[in-house]
């Protein structure tokens, strides 16, 4: 037992919550996809704040 863990019980259902998932991320989420997703979020929030900028 590991000392951050307090009862036999949590390590136990901690265990088999992880061995359960199996290592891997959801099947439906596309990295590529999350990704294109997130570069274009911040593109569009530098093309709002490259508008609004009035220092010029």
């Amino acid at each position: 037992m590991t000392p951050l863990l307090a009862s036999p019980a949590a390590e136990t259902l901690l265990t088999s919550l992880a061995e359960e998932e199996g290592g891997h991320g959801h099947d439906s989420l596309n990295a590529y996809g999350i990704g294109i997703g997130a570069l274009a979020a911040l593109l569009l929030l530098l093309w709002v704040v490259t508008r609004l900028n009035r220092d010029r």
